[in-house]
């Protein structure tokens, strides 16, 4: 048995997470178990230490009746799930490995404040006017104001830009990674073909070598601008973004701008895609109910990276099946009334969209009104 206390938060001013948990020495747990998620009742603020038990259990708080069980039916340690017994039965349906992989955006291992550009104006000769956005940077950068390559700037999205069916860039970010070597672009070519930015680069030479990263990952002799988590899925055309972190999951499909892939920055987790289709679909799936209540019932919301694709079992496109199709445009429907604002019109294609991942995952009208029900609970 298992009493979750983390919404209750019994101990004023701690932020800790508090659980109970009892075990019997000697003896396997047999899933499900009892899981008890305990919570204030509307209206009810803070609960005094003097306060009698009686009237804590019977008007100051609650609790609800839920069930637990790994995650991953084959490692019996792995993360619990936790719901209405019944959505849990359903979800197993869903559990298991995507046929997609997912990969954390571009790093710039603690110098965002010195890669994040906001463009001020075009020069000749292909440059463009930048100014380094400081904002919520780890080390502390001047502002400075030079002129850059336009060819190494591309749009950023970061996590604040990303919403459910919705991801608009508001930065540019300089990528100066070359994403076969993984390495950054050699200092000859950036000395011949892209002098401005490498003399703004070498203003802080000695910041971007103290990166820890820089120091694990890349040897003295490696260009000291080199970025981490860029490869060539970081341009796709296509892509699939969530973020990391978020009180909900919620994913979006992000196309080019102007030509130019959109970079995610790495608070955000991408599947690079091959054609809009197979991304509306992958969205449509991962924006349902099915997925989102097993996201919800065993990811902490700091850290919904990777792994979720590692737990939702979302198959292959197959344009030949009407459900993917039927997926795939209803996600893109979501995604232009999302443009719109119309609130309504996208619930309206909320419904639909979890009756088609239902269809595509086999489960019943009932077991979608069982997993809707626990994921309100949550």
């Amino acid at each position: 048995m298992v009493d979750d206390m983390l919404e209750l938060k019994p101990f004023e001013g701690a932020t800790n997470r508090t659980v109970v948990v009892v075990f019997l020495k000697g003896r396997a747990a047999r899933y499900p178990v009892g899981y008890q998620y305990w919570r204030k009742r509307d209206g009810v603020g803070s609960i005094g230490f003097d306060t009698p038990y009686e009237e804590i259990t019977s008007a100051k708080v609650t609790f609800r009746a839920w069930h637990a069980q790994p995650v991953d039916p084959r490692n019996p340690v792995s993360a619990w799930m936790t719901g209405r017994r019944k959505a849990l039965a359903a979800a197993e349906r869903i559990l298991g490995p995507s046929h997609y992989r997912a990969h954390a955006g571009a790093n710039s291992g603690g110098a965002n404040g010195l890669y994040w550009l906001e463009v001020k104006g075009s020069r000749p000769g292909g440059l463009a006017m930048v100014s380094n956005i400081t904002e919520g940077a780890k080390r502390d950068f001047p502002s400075i104001q030079a002129a850059i390559e336009a060819e190494l700037l591309y749009p950023l999205l970061r996590g604040r830009d990303v919403a459910k069916w919705k991801a608009t860039p508001s930065a540019s970010i300089l990528m100066v990674q070359d994403p076969q070597t993984r390495r950054g672009i050699a200092e000859e070519r950036m000395e011949r073909d892209f002098p401005k930015a490498h003399a703004y680069l070498a203003r802080h030479e000695k910041i971007l070598r103290s990166r820890a990263a820089f120091r694990r990952y890349y040897r003295d002799e490696d260009p000291y601008w080199s970025m981490f988590n860029v490869s060539p899925f970081t341009f796709a055309k296509w892509k699939v973004v969530w973020r990391e972190q978020a009180s909900d999951f919620t994913a979006a499909v992000i196309d080019a701008v102007d030509g130019r892939p959109i970079v995610p920055d790495h608070k955000l987790m991408l599947v690079p895609l091959k054609t809009k289709k197979e991304a509306n679909f992958l969205c449509g799936a991962l924006n349902s109910a099915p997925c989102r209540f097993i996201v919800s019932a065993y990811a902490v919301s700091i850290s919904m990276d990777t792994h979720i694709l590692e737990n939702v079992a979302v198959p292959e496109f197959d344009e030949s099946k009407s459900a993917h199709i039927r997926l795939a445009d209803l996600c893109d429907s979501a995604h232009k009334a999302a443009a719109k604002e119309n609130d309504a019109e996208v619930r309206e294609i909320e419904t639909e969209i979890d009756k088609a991942a239902a269809k595509l995952w086999g489960l019943s009208d009932g077991e979608l009104a069982e997993i809707n029900r626990s994921l309100g609970e949550m």
